[in-house]
């Protein structure tokens, strides 16, 4: 059984998330959420990525979504988290990748419509944080978390 995850926001950050995800069989990506950014051009971000290289599969498009290695992605253009129906798409989790819907009450908006938790990719002013490697066996299944910042990812392991 895989686990059903919603991106909102496509920019470095959701993109690089959806490529982990298909390296990844027990996660399942079902939409994506951008209010800026078609199909289309979505299919070509995700294909021609100028820092990591080409996309090692097929990429394709239709009016409603993208086609990754032959996997349906639904794409939709909601301005903020309550206007994306998460629980339409069967997202149970959404990476909250703008780096504008930080706080708790902005991102219980994801829960409204359908996801059961959200992480964010940036650090949030009230939503609990971990890092892997240096406080992550404290998550206690709190709804709303933050996974810091890259910065953090990448210095508080080395540095404890």
């Amino acid at each position: 059984m895989s686990i059903q995850i919603g991106i909102n926001g496509f920019g470095r950050i959701g993109r690089l998330f959806l490529r982990q995800c298909l390296k990844r069989s027990q996660l399942n990506v079902v939409a994506v959420n951008d209010p800026f950014i078609d199909p289309e051009y979505m299919a070509y971000m995700l294909k021609y990525d100028t820092a990591h290289g080409r996309f090692d599969g097929s990429v394709e498009h239709d009016d409603k979504g993208i086609i990754v290695d032959g996997q349906h992605i639904a794409v939709t253009n909601g301005m903020g988290p309550t206007e994306c129906e998460w629980g339409d798409f069967g997202a149970d989790f959404v990476v909250e990748s703008t780096g504008k819907f930080l706080t708790t009450e902005q991102m219980q908006g994801h829960i409204d419509v359908g996801a059961k938790k959200v992480v964010a990719s940036a650090p949030s002013p009230d939503a609990p944080m971990f890092v892997m490697g240096v406080n992550h066996e404290q998550y206690a299944g709190e709804a709303i978390v933050s996974n810091a910042s890259c910065t953090t990812n990448c210095l508080a392991p080395v540095a404890k």
